[in-house]
């Protein structure tokens, strides 16, 4: 049986595309958040905090009944505008603040 030339080229090629290769792996660099909310709840129950941005609400997170905790707002760049609502677990009572400027921490205070 004769193999002809072509055959050997496309089986040499195959076994070459089979081999291991080098992959170099990378993590993209962590950005920093430039802007954060402190919320200083002195509301006798825990609430939800959102950050408000054309009439979208994005959860931030949850801070507990008596207690201030500083939360990062990641995706909003400084100096966006923004409103910034807190709202009772059982939904009894929303706070808000409106037109706030997102420029390093801004102080959010329940009630």
């Amino acid at each position: 049986m004769r193999v002809r030339p072509l055959a050997v080229a496309a089986m040499l090629a195959f076994v070459g595309g089979c081999s291991a290769r080098q992959v170099e792996v990378k993590t993209a660099p962590t950005q920093a958040t430039a802007v954060s909310v402190e919320v200083k709840n002195t509301v006798n129950q825990a609430v939800n905090v959102y950050v408000t941005a054309n009439g979208t609400d994005t959860f931030l997170r949850q801070v507990a009944a008596n207690t201030s905790v500083t939360i990062p707002v990641q995706g909003f760049a400084a100096g966006s505008t923004v409103s910034l609502k807190a709202v009772t677990l059982d939904g009894t009572r929303t706070y808000s603040r409106a037109n706030v400027v997102l420029n390093g921490t801004y102080v959010f205070p329940l009630p």
